[in-house]
């Protein structure tokens, strides 16, 4: 009964003192354009993902009109050009979910031709720790 209670405690502790939050089991989920989503024009995508502080294990939702863009991850030449013929993956469902594995850059362009060029593109930096 004494054991029981001192595990309770500690419990009652770590819960107060932040040591298990949302956040560390399940990792944030980030809606990319926020509200907007992921539908070109009127997001700067750019300034979007400078606000946010992405970690392992967050996830990352697009949210779009499937018939009229698609998701595509691509490596920073391909970014850069544009280019969707080199996919490194590709996503076309219209609610994407895609967790953050490991530290450093993912990129991400619209698939359909000259949403990327227009700005439908969004780099998600990861750092290390």
């Amino acid at each position: 009964m004494v054991f029981l209670k001192e595990v309770a405690f500690l419990f009652s502790m770590m819960v107060v003192f932040g040591f298990f939050s949302t956040s560390m089991i399940d990792g944030t989920v980030y809606y990319v354009g926020d509200s907007a989503g992921w539908n070109g024009g009127n997001v700067d995508y750019h300034m979007w993902s400078s606000t946010k502080t992405f970690h392992v294990g967050d996830t990352i939702v697009f949210q779009y009109n499937q018939q009229l863009h698609s998701v595509v991850r691509v490596n920073l030449s391909d970014f850069r050009l544009c280019n969707s013929f080199n996919p490194i993956d590709s996503y076309s469902t219209g609610n994407d979910t895609i967790t953050i594995n490991g530290p450093g850059h993912l990129y991400f362009i619209c698939g359909f031709q000259g949403h990327c060029q227009a700005g439908q593109k969004v780099d998600i930096r990861v750092p290390k720790g």
